[in-house]
């Protein structure tokens, strides 16, 4: 099927170049789209069922190639990025030589759909024969950093599903666990266990989220949460809510809400609650919210669900939020909008905020967060669904004025965790961001310039579920792992 695409350079598995990476030009006024309007996700056949019946004989059922001369896809230059839009629209419109056009055929969902499956077979291709990261003598090869990984926190010390990390200034390390306990951690052992946090909604991905302290915790002593907050009225219900507190020894005292959800808007379900946590220097923080599974409600300014959120650090409205005189009943703490699910936050050395999040099964994003942007969800995606049926095409089309992620990753790594290289430890990576990967088990290395993205470096891979990437004070990289319940860190291979 796309027999006119041989014979290309080879690029890197581990590192992906921009190379002509330039999205289709989309407004920057905001949108906001009816929920009435959103489709319904494609359900006509299985993306795999599709391949097989109609690219197989040429491209072979691994894309390896073979039938009528073609060569294989599974090649690292045809895994770059920038293929996305050059796949699909070969296989809509065909080539002039060898390949009939398939777009009177096959509706546009279901050829991005083939799309995201050869993305699928690239990788799985492109791994078997690259394989992971690997140390030699203990130590990772790096284009500019060799480094090492050690262990800080080993399994069985007291951990269980840790969600975040963070550090107290005297080097106390705080770890959220996922079922609700907030530990201090110090010399590899969980010392102490807070007493008197929030008790959490339970339920699948529900829990103790994430742990964020004050910039200027020796003056002010503000320690902030993120957790799944239970229903008064209905305790199997939840949403996603903010407070901050302080430490009285090894008590949680003096707590204040951020935010919390009118109660008509808490759900049940296990799945989406966002979450993460950042502090601007200018007063302000922002958090996030998935939207708990419900889709079309990313889009709907007076939910709180699938949004990224702006208030000041004790809760307010800054008079300068996009929504915060609205007439119309939007939420004044809003700041984007139409995400999934946002696990994982950072400002870069410049002030810019940059989201991860996740797509279904494929369209992971990385998302330069931009004041009342829109961010498509779930009217495009770079994704399928998880029972193999299309969905939607990834690209704006007439009238939506959406944002596209400057990189996405295809297949899915279950985003989650994000924060930018600062600090002497890695100067070469210096304003990188650090993005990990739940299904993924991996760590990333993203660069970008000027908003767009430029490379790409596995720096761990198959190591365990990374929950939280954290840049700790000593400019090392840390990661909250699950299954095993553990926290390691990447140092310089110089110094160690």
């Amino acid at each position: 099927m796309l027999s006119g695409f041989v014979g290309l350079g080879i690029g890197g598995l581990a590192t992906y170049n921009r190379t002509e990476l330039k999205p289709a030009h989309v407004p920057t006024a905001p949108t906001a789209v009816s929920t009435t309007a959103i489709p319904a996700m494609q359900s006509v056949t299985s993306v795999t069922n599709l391949y097989n019946s109609m690219c197989a004989k040429c491209h072979g059922e691994r894309a390896q190639g073979g039938g009528g001369g073609t060569k294989s896809l599974n090649t690292k230059e045809k895994f770059l990025q920038k293929y996305d839009k050059i796949f699909f629209d070969t296989i809509k419109n065909g080539t002039e030589d060898t390949m009939e056009a398939y777009g009177t055929t096959l509706t546009d969902q279901q050829i991005w759909g083939l799309v995201v499956h050869i993305r699928e077979l690239q990788a799985s291709a492109l791994r078997a024969e690259f394989g992971d990261p690997k140390p030699v003598n203990g130590v990772f090869p790096s284009t500019s950093h060799p480094y090492k990984v050690e262990t800080v926190v080993d399994r069985g010390k007291g951990l269980q599903i840790p969600w975040s990390l963070d550090w107290l200034p005297d080097g106390t390390m705080l770890v959220a666990n996922r079922p609700g306990a907030l530990v201090k951690v110090k010399n590899g052992d969980v010392i102490a266990t807070i007493e008197g946090t929030p008790k959490v909604y339970q339920n699948g991905q529900a829990g103790l989220m994430d742990v964020a302290v004050h910039p200027n915790y020796s003056k002010n002593g503000w320690i902030y949460l993120s957790f799944s907050d239970i229903g008064r009225d209905n305790p199997s219900l939840g949403f996603t809510k903010i407070v901050r507190g302080k430490l009285d020894g090894n008590k949680w005292v003096s707590q204040e809400t951020i935010f919390e959800a009118d109660q008509k808007h808490y759900s049940g379900g296990g799945v989406h609650f966002g979450s993460r946590i950042v502090f601007d220097g200018k007063g302000h923080i922002f958090f996030c919210s998935g939207e708990r599974g419900r889709g079309p409600l990313a889009q709907d300014l007076s939910r709180p669900n699938g949004k990224i959120f702006r208030t000041f650090e004790d809760g307010t409205i800054p008079p300068d939020n996009p929504f915060a005189k609205s007439p119309n009943g939007e939420l004044p703490q809003i700041w984007s909008y139409g995400h999934r699910n946002p696990q994982g936050l950072a400002l870069d050395l410049s002030g810019q905020l940059w989201d991860t999040e996740h797509g279904p099964r494929g369209g992971d994003e990385v998302n330069k967060i931009e004041k009342a942007a829109n961010y498509g969800w779930p009217l495009i995606a770079f994704s399928i669904n998880y029972n193999d049926a299309p969905m939607e095409t990834p690209w704006p089309k007439a009238g939506q004025n959406f944002k596209l992620p400057a990189f996405r990753w295809l297949p899915s790594i279950g985003a989650c965790g994000l924060d930018v290289i600062r600090g002497n430890a890695f100067p070469k990576w210096k304003g990188d961001l650090v993005a990990g990967g739940l299904v993924g088990q991996n760590i990333d290395r993203i660069r970008m310039k000027n908003g767009e993205f430029v490379e790409r470096e596995e720096l761990i891979h198959n190591i365990g579920r990374v929950r939280d990437v954290v840049v700790g004070p000593d400019g090392n990289i840390y990661a909250a792992l699950n299954d095993p319940d553990k926290i390691i860190r990447i140092v310089p291979a110089s110094t160690r």
